[in-house]
């Protein structure tokens, strides 16, 4: 097992990509503390979890307010000791601003996203760091987007949101590398099993005519191997990293878009 006596802190685990990665990080021996804005799907999680002999608590915690993580934070130290694995998946709602062209866009709609966005990651990775410096060990990992690297249409500030992401991870990486901490971004492509990706179809999509099957044939022709990327290999690269196996590797974004985009 690759996370065995592992305690790892999962936000956004009643998402498809969170949830996911909680899965397999308790199949790989972490003790996995899962974390949403509503108690209900993650409590469903954990009894699933639970069930197929994997060690995993519910809480509900608001990832844009720093004393609801700082709590839970203390919390996890209380039963577990220590904080091993930070895995931020937190995503908001973006159905305002996707496909509305910028030119349309107020201010506060397109700040909103970067705002959210940066807060959220910027919130759970330092108050995790606070708890891993003094063990000189941990690793802090989120999700970032293909629009944070490449030009896209009617996508408001999502792509600036995850392109700050992408700064802050090698920011985050500079000054706790020598602490004994890693911090590693993963960027999946065309996860359909989402729901993100079902609201992009209907929110923009859509309206271009293209339907749902063609939307998808479109995903997959864009990477190498011509197919739709799986959560289960998403979550098992997460799995890798967050292991010690991955002891090289920090301050980087993990291309996972299947050749959709060059490094």
């Amino acid at each position: 097992m690759l996370l065995k006596n592992k305690t790892a802190v999962i936000y956004g685990a009643a998402g498809a990509i969170g949830g996911a990665v909680a899965r397999a990080f308790a199949r790989e021996g972490a003790s996995v503390f899962l974390t949403g804005r509503q108690l209900a799907p993650v409590e469903a999680l954990a009894r699933e979890i639970s069930q197929a002999g994997g060690s995993a608590t519910a809480a509900e915690v608001n990832a844009l307010e720093e004393a609801a993580v700082d709590r839970h934070l203390q919390s996890v130290v209380t039963q577990a000791g220590r904080v091993d694995v930070s895995f931020n998946a937190v995503g908001f709602p973006t159905t305002e601003i996707v496909g509305v062209p910028l030119l349309d866009l107020d201010l506060a709609q397109f700040s909103r996203p970067i705002a959210d966005y940066t807060r959220s990651y910027f919130l759970t990775a330092r108050l995790a760091a606070r708890q891993m410096v003094p063990h000189k060990s941990g690793v802090i990992m989120t999700i970032t987007s293909i629009p944070a690297r490449e030009g896209t249409t009617l996508n408001g500030g999502y792509g600036p949101a995850h392109a700050a992401k992408d700064a802050l991870t090698r920011d985050l990486s500079a000054e706790l590398a020598p602490h004994g901490l890693r911090v590693v971004n993963l960027r999946p492509h065309g996860l359909v099993e989402t729901t993100t990706m079902q609201k992009l179809y209907d929110t923009k999509v859509a309206k271009s005519g293209m339907t749902l099957e063609q939307f998808q044939n479109y995903l997959a022709n864009w990477s190498h191997p011509k197919r739709l990327q799986r959560l289960t290999e998403v979550a098992n690269t997460a799995v890798f990293l967050a292991s010690d196996r991955a002891s090289a590797i920090t301050g980087t974004t993990v291309n996972l878009t299947m050749g959709a985009v060059s490094d």
